[in-house]
């Protein structure tokens, strides 16, 4: 068995250790938000955040994970409270068809909480591992620059300027 931190929650895995990270997320725990698109670790729709660190849980071994935290797509925002990032997508029109785009937030939402000032350079350096055939790379560029602002800390000075 075991055992990992999931969105803020201690989770007992009964999966075999050599078990994908993406297949018990969506099989054992319910939670779809990470995709299941080569299972190569090539195009990025599996990615979630681990300890910090955007990994491809479709090749990452759940028996390296004991005691680690791992966010996913629903650990960010929910349907009922949508976090910055969510939002900034939605606002944004950034999705087409949609399929990579969960791996996308992810991996942007791990970038903007080392650096919330990102620019535009390292976001694309950082989104570099995802494929994405829609066209919709400027929307997404977009989304990622308004998910920044709002995940800023805000100084004293902004908020009595207001």
């Amino acid at each position: 068995m075991t055992t990992l931190i999931v969105n803020g929650e201690r989770r007992s895995i009964e999966a075999s250790p050599d078990t994908p990270l993406l297949y018990v997320l969506r099989d054992e725990l319910g939670l779809n938000g990470a995709k299941y698109g080569c299972g190569l670790g090539q195009c990025g729709a599996c990615t979630v955040i681990v300890d910090g660190k955007a990994v491809f849980s479709c090749v990452t071994p759940v028996m390296v994970l004991e005691g680690r935290t791992v966010t996913t797509l629903e650990g960010i925002g929910s349907q009922d409270a949508l976090g910055p990032m969510q939002r900034a997508f939605i606002t944004e029109q950034a999705a087409q068809c949609g399929y990579c785009i969960p791996g996308m937030m992810m991996r942007a939402h791990a970038l903007l909480s080392r650096d919330p000032h990102a620019t535009d350079e390292s976001i694309r350096a950082e989104l570099q591992p995802h494929l994405c055939r829609c066209g919709t790379h400027m929307r997404i560029l977009r989304a990622i620059r308004r998910a920044a602002e709002e995940m800023r800390p805000k100084t004293a000075d902004a908020r009595t300027e207001r």
